[in-house]
């Protein structure tokens, strides 16, 4: 089982910044992909961004640019920076880890408003 612990979300006006932090609970070791996704209200969760232990970060169309994922291994902690954020950003975004034997377990999510 892998614990993950959310932070950073609220409330933020459009062209505004956030970062959110999800630390991991399982050692790094047993931790392949670490990432990001979020659902809006009536929608799919759909990815935002994701960082596996090896190979390239992968992000969505819609955040190309404007978001940054990053991985501190030391720490098991996965980050979101999220500049220039629109208002179609808002959403719950939730933490994702996959490990080596392809389990997956999410974060109870963070609410993500950006107002116009």
């Amino acid at each position: 089982q892998v614990q993950l612990v959310e932070s950073g979300g609220g409330l933020v006006q459009a062209g505004g910044s956030l970062r959110l932090s999800c630390a991991a609970s399982r050692s790094r070791f047993s931790i392949n992909v670490m990432g990001w996704y979020r659902q809006a209200p009536g929608k799919q969760r759909d990815m935002v961004a994701t960082v596996p232990t090896i190979g390239r970060t992968n992000y969505a169309d819609s955040v190309k640019g404007r978001f940054t994922i990053s991985r501190d291994n030391a720490k098991n902690t996965v980050y979101l920076q999220m500049n220039s954020l629109k208002p179609d950003d808002t959403a719950v975004y939730y933490c994702y880890v996959r490990d080596l034997m392809g389990y997956e377990f999410w974060g109870q999510g963070t609410q993500v408003t950006v107002s116009s």
